[in-house]
């Protein structure tokens, strides 16, 4: 039984890590395997109750962490649909590349903690598109919003996918994962960013200026809001999104829930706000609308991946794993390491949903070393390749990024950046 289920996940796992060579969604390798991998399970084991047990066992921890995705990412919609993000991005009126280089990649680093990784790449990736019109200067700053946006997630418990899987695992705390990560994150972003400025400026001297201010993307009252509606839609937004961890604090129920209260209080607002137009105007500004425009496969994904990686935690695959990895190696540091190096191979998400099964919370109890290092590691490692995070994938696809320029330019200054905010850690605590 273990060998069919195991052969059936590491079939599924190249597919999704070779999705961009056999052009296959890695959401439909996800779902195929997650679901062969219990119907291996059932079908091997002589207790079909027990199985499906465990299944429905699994699926509520995974269905919060959905939830929870589900209402960040349509909060984030709503934003973006007043133009809450434009107010932020039209005050960039630098026209030297250093400078814009670094408010860009400071800017990338906290929205991101703020909002996620994913969603800061791609908004400041689109305003560098439209002020920035050397191409190549571009791919640079381009491929530095990854490591800003990555460095910035890692920090934060609703910043990066994986660090949001530990927080709402109960393996971090909040105010704990900032504090301790806080230090490390800003130097994983702020060793690449002096190497630039000093080693290779010359890559900004030869290339044309900045764009116009006049071309900059800013606030279009044309589109249906006023600067007034986008700004309180802004704020709200991220209000509701830093009272999630509050809410989980002060009621200790799961984060989704939280989540999902902001999303109705921003609900009501954009139906306030909007109340006097009629239907067919409003609907751009709805959340039902804003739903329809987030990232379903990205859900699916984690779904399909997750569901694969708890029949590896049912089977105690995980476990025996862990076990085998301790006595090759030794060194439990050196472990999260090596796990943040792999998370740039393949996605974060699963790397740490098996992390999580491979340790047990009795042993490594909430807000350990292990588990503070692991996002840490696992949020920021996958910079150094382009196709190692969501943040790059995105990236990757709206400027194009090639694999190899990135490896040639970008890769040596994210590892530079890993390993320095590790051993940041590591003196640290």
């Amino acid at each position: 039984m273990l060998t069919t289920i195991i052969v059936i996940f590491v079939v599924g796992y190249l597919a999704i890590a070779l999705e961009e060579y056999i052009t296959i969604n890695k959401t439909a390798s996800a779902l195929i395997t997650g679901v062969l991998c219990w119907t291996a399970y059932v079908l091997y084991s002589s207790d079909t109750e027990f199985v499906v047990e465990e299944l429905s066992h699994h699926l509520g921890s995974i269905s919060e962490i959905l939830f929870f995705l589900l209402g960040a990412m349509t909060i984030v919609e709503l934003i973006d649909a007043h133009e809450g993000f434009a107010i932020i991005t039209e005050r960039i009126k630098t026209r030297n590349p250093l400078s814009l280089l670094w408010i860009i990649c400071v800017l990338t680093f906290f929205l991101s903690a703020l909002l996620d990784n994913l969603t800061t790449s791609i908004v400041m990736v689109s305003l560098l598109r439209k002020i920035m019109p050397d191409s190549e200067q571009r791919k640079l700053m381009a491929g530095m919003i990854i490591l800003a946006a990555n460095s910035g997630g890692a920090w934060s418990p609703i910043g990066d996918v994986s660090t949001t899987m530990l927080w709402i695992g109960g393996q971090i705390t909040t105010l704990n994962i900032i504090v301790r990560l806080i230090v490390p994150s800003i130097v994983s972003l702020a060793v690449p960013l002096l190497y630039i400025t000093f080693a290779m400026k010359s890559s900004f001297k030869a290339v044309p200026v900045l764009a116009s201010t006049e071309t900059a993307p800013s606030f279009d009252p044309e589109n249906g809001v006023s600067r007034s509606q986008g700004l309180l839609m802004l704020v709200a937004g991220v209000i509701g999104l830093l009272f999630v961890p509050v809410f989980k604090t002060v009621t200790h129920l799961p984060p989704y829930m939280g989540m999902l209260l902001s999303l109705g209080a921003l609900w009501v607002l954009s139906e306030l706000i909007h109340k006097d137009k009629d239907e067919e105007d409003r609907k751009p500004y709805t959340p039902a609308y804003a739903l329809s425009k987030i990232d379903v496969p990205s859900i699916l994904f984690f779904l399909g991946i997750l569901a694969a990686v708890g029949v590896l935690e049912s089977t105690h695959v995980l476990s025996n794993l862990a076990g085998q990895l301790d006595n090759a190696v030794g060194n439990l540091d050196l472990i999260v390491i090596i796990i943040g190096v792999v998370s740039a191979i393949v996605d974060n998400v699963p790397i740490v949903a098996a992390a999580m099964g491979m340790y047990d919370m009795n042993v490594y109890p909430t807000d350990h070393k292990l588990w503070e290092f692991m996002a840490y590691c696992a949020g920021t490692g996958g910079s150094m390749l382009v196709i190692g995070s969501a943040a790059g994938v995105a990236v990757m696809g709206i400027e194009k990024l090639d694999f190899i320029w990135y490896l040639k330019r970008i890769s040596l200054l994210a590892l530079l950046g890993y390993l320095a905010g590790a051993g940041v850690y590591l003196l640290m605590f």
